[in-house]
């Protein structure tokens, strides 16, 4: 008799990841996962390389200690190490605590390092922001330390279908619609349960007999994701129905596609629009497409210095009226001390 239904599912989520994992090695390297074991039977003895190792960042909640048990049953029969991490964010009185007992469960699922981080949460960008920075840089830290070749993260279809609500709210365009990558951090970052729902990965916990941790902050009013999860997604499906998740992610997908064209599009445009100095020509910005244009002075917008994650749709605007409302307007102050004029038929996009 095989597995529950909810196990095999995400098992069979983190088998495709790292087979994906196995590729990219192999592509970068040459090296193939025979070879990574010791070659062929009966092959002359030799020194193999290292198994390349995948951590799990986990929290202790449902989703990533789901995800924390698939990884650590499927990746000893494709012969990579699994390893865990836990981020003490330091937010919550016996937070420690908390983090002690996560890595004595994943040391128990023989996930072998298992560590837990302390950080420092700052204020830039508000709580949610600024706890995030504080998680991918000590994740990038423990990857680098351990020479991890991939870092799984337990975002859920839920997570996904939260995230394009907020990208809607932000009216951010495409890319906020487009939510999570599946892969990112250039390949650092992997999302096995983007199409796998919050209730499944809990119930291969149940089934598991596996402990989890539920975090006050995710039922806490004052987080913007918390409201949305139990209240708003709620409202939506009783108005809508059911079928509103899956829906939402879908639509992810779809604009992670559309965006990911134009953006390629965009870098195609950017040289065709610039003079012999490399200057930007109006005129040259005026005949593309709105979508194209405005990714072009947004690329142009952050190689000049302007911090992609300050950098709003609203800003953008600003400069291409500059483009295609000219009225004699002032300098465009963007962040990161970027400024944007319009100088003898040019933009001009420089920190001032």
């Amino acid at each position: 008799m095989g597995p529950h239904p909810a196990v095999a599912a995400i098992r069979l989520a983190v088998r495709r990841v790292l087979h994906d994992v196995l590729t990219d090695i192999t592509d970068s390297t040459g090296i193939t996962p025979r070879a990574m074991a010791g070659g062929p039977p009966g092959a002359a003895p030799h020194e193999p390389p290292p198994a390349p190792l995948v951590l799990v960042a986990c929290s202790g909640g449902a989703d990533s200690m789901a995800l924390a048990s698939a990884l650590a049953f499927e990746a000893p029969k494709l012969g990579i190490r699994a390893g865990g991490v836990t981020v003490d964010h330091g937010l919550q009185e016996g937070s420690d605590i908390r983090a002690a007992e996560v890595v004595t469960r994943l040391t128990a699922l023989r996930l072998d390092p298992a560590e837990a981080v302390a950080v420092t949460v700052g204020r830039d960008g508000g709580p949610e922001a600024a706890a995030r920075d504080a998680r991918y840089a000590a994740l990038d830290a423990a990857a680098e330390r351990h020479g991890a070749a991939a870092v799984l993260l337990g975002h859920t279809r839920d997570d996904q279908a939260e995230t394009v609500l907020l990208g809607l709210a932000r009216g951010s365009g495409i890319r906020s619609l487009s939510g999570m990558a599946a892969v990112t951090g250039a390949g650092r970052y992997r999302r096995p349960f983007l199409q796998i729902d919050r209730q499944t990965a809990r119930k291969a916990c149940m089934v598991q007999s596996l402990p989890v941790w539920d975090d006050p902050h995710n039922t806490d009013p004052a987080y913007t994701r918390s409201r949305l999860r139990h209240d708003g997604l709620p409202a939506l499906e009783k108005a809508l129905g059911k079928g509103v998740v899956e829906a939402l992610a879908r639509t992810a997908q779809l604009s992670r596609d559309d965006a990911d064209a134009l953006d390629d599009w965009a870098a195609e445009a950017d040289a065709s629009v610039r003079d012999e100095s490399g200057q930007l020509e109006c005129v040259k910005l005026y005949a593309l497409p709105p979508a194209v244009r405005r990714r072009v002075l947004r690329r142009a917008a952050i190689s000049a210095g302007s911090p992609a994650g300050s950098l709003f749709a609203r800003h953008v605007e600003e400069v291409d009226r500059l483009i295609t409302g000219w009225r004699g307007q002032g300098v465009i102050n963007l962040p990161g001390r970027v400024e944007a004029r319009r100088q003898g038929g040019r933009l001009v996009i420089r920190q001032g």
